[in-house]
């Protein structure tokens, strides 16, 4: 059995019991236990389980994130100007990755409104309810498991899938940015996606209102280099800064008409 093929047996097998222990999971996938071990270590490490004595338990975060709702309610006027700002990044024909979070869906709304005809990648569930009656864009989900507190997908099935795609420009969120160039997240699963979302995209794209900056949170997952672009709004005072450390910095403007 595949490595990936393995962690994501042991994943649905926790998932499904709550707990379960190194000798059940060893029987189950037919594999020493010194590999199942490993392999227990390996996903305490992605923050996709919690090692227990003699077994695992699905890993909950301790600070309850804010579900993705709550955060979509949170400077939505903010959210829509730097979507509409990203969508003119946007060519008839482009395969493009949109990340979850409230942002990202934002873009992802414009993309319906526009029917524009292009090809959306997604780890998030509610990106791909908004797109999934649009007849004009192509749309595909990279699978994986399923975060409930972040309607999003990850985890090594993720990973591996999202390779097998050539992806124009990469949006991606993030939970804060710094003066540095530094854009985090507090999830690091969350953030090993991002950071692969980076590095399979022509075109790199962070999505964040000034409300982000000055944050550092948990995990990294870009630092100046792997940053094309921000889109911000003039909220952001490290404009300047970021500029000079490489990062294209544009500033989403609220519509006259509005």
């Amino acid at each position: 059995m595949a490595l990936i093929d393995r962690h994501n047996k042991i994943i649905k097998t926790v998932e499904l019991l709550r707990t379960v222990s190194v000798q059940e999971l060893k029987e189950r996938l037919e594999v020493s236990e010194v590999t199942i071990r490993k392999d227990l270590n390996f996903l305490e490490d992605q923050g996709l389980i919690l090692r227990t004595h003699g077994g695992a338990r699905l890993a909950q975060d301790s600070n309850r994130m804010r579900t993705l709702n709550i955060r979509k309610r949170e400077n939505p006027e903010l959210k829509r100007n730097i979507a509409r700002k990203a969508a003119t990044l946007i060519n008839e024909g482009d395969t493009v990755y949109l990340d979850s979070g409230s942002t990202c869906q934002a873009l992802a709304e414009e993309l319906r409104d526009s029917k524009r005809s292009v090809r959306v990648i997604s780890n998030a569930l509610p990106i791909l309810n908004i797109l999934a009656d649009c007849e004009s864009i192509s749309l595909h989900s990279i699978g994986g498991s399923f975060r409930r507190e972040a309607g999003s997908f990850v985890g090594p099935l993720s990973l591996s899938n999202l390779t097998d795609y050539q992806i124009e420009t990469g949006f991606v969120g993030t939970t804060g940015y710094d003066a540095e160039g530094v854009f985090s997240s507090q999830n690091v699963i969350e953030s090993q996606l991002k950071k692969q979302v980076l590095e399979s995209s022509k075109r790199r794209v962070i999505l964040a209102d000034s409300t982000k900056a000055d944050i550092r949170a948990f995990s990294i997952f870009a630092r100046p280099g792997k940053v094309d672009i921000l889109i911000t709004d003039s909220g952001c005072s490290y404009c300047t800064r970021l500029r000079k450390l490489g990062v294209e910095v544009l500033i989403a403007e609220k519509e006259e008409n509005e």
